[in-house]
């Protein structure tokens, strides 16, 4: 059984139509790697399984149908989003980002720490002092001390230095490698999502246009719908 089950997903801003047909699934464990073009609904898609939009069709996690429910209950339930663009608490310290939204489980402010080491040697700094590439750190680890079940990440090497991009991919795979954390992780590199992801799912203008494992997805499928 899926952990999350997305299909038949449909969703507007206001009057103008944004997703169309919609479907993936996530496994428990399991890392699945968005991906599309700018503008054809991967964000849009975060925010409707996260509660931030209206949207029809059928979104299951866990099980639990979450049609109604509002984005702090899904957050509750288990789902921890990275957003794009990162939106840390800029006036508060890396400290207090990191236990602002922490629910009790096996992630701790030691934790986050070991896997980014900069956010415990700058628990006192303000976050918005940060490098961009700490503030993802921050976001990630912000996320993950909600001890979620499903780790959404919403571009979170876009940019981001090389060197930093690679520690952000480091991180991701040593996530898969050491934890149960199912990802849904949406980026534009397949070269680093093929090193982590086991699946991949194609969005084009609003709809599910292609999914299969990464073996699968060759470079005319990769030209033809994602452009690299």
């Amino acid at each position: 059984m899926s952990l999350l089950h997305v299909s038949a997903l449909t969703a507007r801003y206001g009057a103008a139509p944004a997703l169309f047909d919609v479907s993936l699934d996530i496994g428990a464990g399991e890392v699945v790697a968005l991906m599309g073009r700018n503008g054809m609904g991967k964000t849009t898609t975060v925010k409707a399984i996260c509660g931030m939009l209206p949207w029809e069709g059928t979104i299951r996690f866990d099980d639990a149908d979450l049609a109604g429910w509002p984005s702090h209950r899904i957050a509750r339930a288990g789902i921890g989003l990275v957003p794009e663009g990162r939106r840390p608490f800029r006036d508060l310290t890396v400290r207090e980002n990191l236990i602002a939204a922490a629910r009790t489980g096996d992630w701790t402010l030691e934790r986050v720490a070991d896997l980014f080491p900069r956010l415990g040697e700058r628990s006192g700094q303000r976050a918005g002092s940060l490098s961009g590439g700490e503030q993802q750190m921050l976001a990630i680890g912000r996320a993950l001390m909600t001890n979620p079940r499903l780790l959404i990440l919403d571009e979170a090497t876009e940019g981001l230095a090389p060197l930093v991009r690679q520690e952000i991919w480091a991180a991701i795979a040593r996530l898969k490698r050491d934890t149960g954390l199912a990802i849904l992780v949406i980026d534009k590199s397949v070269r680093e999502l093929a090193q982590v992801a086991d699946r991949a799912v194609i969005l084009e203008r609003g709809k599910t246009a292609w999914q299969g494992g990464m073996a699968d997805l060759t470079p005319d499928i990769s030209e033809r719908l994602v452009g690299v």
